[in-house]
Parts: structure tokens; C-alpha cells; sequence
């Protein structure tokens, strides 16, 4: 039998029809009261029903399709699949700070060494007691926070992605083989973020193709984050990794802006959503693609 006859595609198109259309309900309401920078719902609908849309997608697929509630990946795995957890806690952050060393490597009159943009934010908490505070202290403070804890705080709000397209959407896809399974589960998750990005998440609207080049462009930070994220998940057999993973990336992707000048372009960096800023996640997003078999291949756990 052909392998991509196994794919079971009415699931995953109604799976992925729900989870758009709960999520981009979200972002009409957004847009309809006020956008990203004034709608008094913001967080409430962002975290919830937008970020939430795609296990809220994950359940009522399975309970509406009568399909049942194995394989849910929601057994941590630690014994075996400690390495992923790893990975998920500390690999987004390095590869964050790679890609930020490349952009400023690349764009040397953007790196400002005196700090002012933590100066300033430290002047508008801390008042004329900013004098006496190191900035750099301030940047070192919060890396380390974004690798030890982020992970875990930001647990919460991105299980409610990682769910749906890591625990539902990547297994179905995989009779398709893993490294087409890992793409295109990536793509729709990236096309996903799509009315985010038009409204100016991630890139604001003041670049160059305002809206479509940053729409596009978070395809390929999804496809080269998402690569590793389910790489993670699947060959862990959990869904965990990839949230940890999710919630280091999300809890870290910002360091850039503290030692940044001027207005770079996003669609370039210096955070990881831009080209430059992804590279650390390109690299390794290749090699996993490079090793991955087309052929299906076994998770090595569920529940």
C-alpha cells in the first residue's frame, strides 16, 4: 500500500480548519476593539483563544470525529527522552544568541555597547537610582532568567499550540515521512500566525512589503523552529520538549532588542523571527532534515 494513502487527510483538514477559524475569530475581535496595541482583550483572547485555538481544535476533532483518546503524547517520557527535554530547555536560547551574534557581526552599527535602551527602561522603573544600576547586569539577568525559568512559565500558554500541532497534526502527518511531516506541519502552523503578523505582531507594519514579506518570513522561522520542536516531540514520544522547548524560544526571542540601536529591518533581525536572527535554527533545522527518513518512522512513545 502506499504510504501517503495512510495519511489520514479528512482529520487533518478538519483539524486544521478549526484550529484557524477559533484562532482567527480571536483576531477579529482583536482587530474589531482596538488591535495589538489597544484592544482591552488582548491577553485574555491572544492567550486564550488564539494561542489556545489549536488544542481546543485537538479535542473537539478527536470528540467530534469519534476517533478516541489514544496517543495523546501527554506521558512526560523523562527516562527516555531526557536528551529532547534538554534541548527543548537550553537549544532555543543558544540559537537565539547565535543569531543574534551573526546579525551584529553583520550589521555592526546596530550593536550599541552603551546599552541606551536598557538605560532608558531602567530610568522609567527605577528613577534617578538608574545611575547606579549596571545594564549589563540587567541583560545578563534577564538571559538567565529566559533559560532557567521561561521554560517553565511560559509552559502554560504554549501547550495550548504545541497540543494541537505537535501532539495531533505531526503524528497524522507522518506516514508522509518525518521530514515532510515536520515541513508541512510547520507551514500551516506558520500560516496559522498569518492575521497576527497582517495587525503587526513580531514586525510591526514599517518594513519593506508590509504585510506579506512578514508574513512569509514567519513561515520560515515556523518551518526552522517548528522542524526542531517536532523533531523533539516526535522522537521523544511527548508533547513536553517541544512545549518547553516553545516556551524558552518565546521567553528568550527579545534579548536582541536590549543591545540593539537604531531600526533594523525585522524581516533581517535581530530577533529570531527575522532571516538573519533564525540562523542557529536554520542550521540545525537542515540537519534534522538532512538525517530525518522519508519514510515513516515509529514514535517511541504515547499515551
Amino acid at each position: 500500500m502506499n504510504e501517503r494513502s495512510c495519511v489520514d487527510w479528512k482529520r487533518i483538514l478538519f483539524y486544521t480548519a478549526l484550529a484557524c477559524a477559533i484562532a482567527w475569530a480571536g483576531a477579529l475581535i482583536i482587530h474589531f476593539t482596538g488591535g495589538l496595541s489597544n484592544s482591552p482583550y488582548l491577553v485574555v483572547v491572544l492567550t486564550v483563544m488564539y494561542m489556545g485555538a489549536p488544542s481546543f481544535a485537538h479535542i473537539l476533532t478527536r470528540w467530534i470525529t469519534h476517533e478516541g483518546w489514544q496517543n495523546l503524547y501527554l506521558k512526560p517520557l523523562l527516562r527516555s527522552g531526557w536528551p529532547y527535554w534538554l534541548v527543548g530547555w537550553f537549544g532555543p536560547g543558544l540559537l537565539t544568541v547565535v543569531g543574534l551574534v551573526v546579525f551584529m557581526l553583520v550589521f555592526p552599527s546596530h550593536y550599541d555597547p552603551s546599552l541606551e535602551t536598557v538605560r532608558r527602561l531602567v530610568a522609567t522603573q527605577a528613577g534617578t537610582a538608574a545611575d547606579s544600576i549596571n545594564p549589563w547586569t540587567i541583560v545578563f539577568s534577564q538571559a538567565l532568567t529566559a533559560f532557567l525559568i521561561a521554560p517553565i512559565i511560559n509552559a502554560l500558554p504554549t501547550f495550548g499550540e504545541e497540543f494541537g500541532w505537535r501532539a495531533y497534526l505531526l503524528p497524522k502527518l507522518m506516514p508522509l515521512g518525518e521530514r515532510a511531516a515536520l515541513i508541512v506541519s510547520s507551514i500551516i502552523w506558520g500560516v496559522w500566525h498569518w492575521p497576527l503578523i497582517a495587525m503587526g505582531h513580531n514586525y510591526g507594519l514599517d518594513y519593506p512589503g508590509a504585510p506579506w514579506t512578514g508574513m512569509l518570513m514567519m513561515v520560515w522561522f515556523t518551518v526552522v523552529t517548528g522542524t526542531l520542536l517536532g523533531w523533539a516531540a516526535h522522537r521523544s514520544g511527548s508533547v513536553w520538549p517541544a512545549v518547553i522547548g516553545h516556551g524558552a524560544l518565546n521567553g528568550i526571542a527579545a534579548i536582541g532588542v536590549l543591545v540593539i540601536r537604531g531600526q533594523p529591518n525585522p524581516l533581517l533581525g535581530p530577533t529570531p523571527v527575522g532571516f538573519i536572527g533564525a540562523v542557529g535554527f536554520t542550521v540545525v533545522a537542515l540537519a534534522i532534515l538532512a538525517v530525518s527518513p522519508r519514510q515513516r518512522s515509529a514514535s517511541q512513545g504515547s499515551e
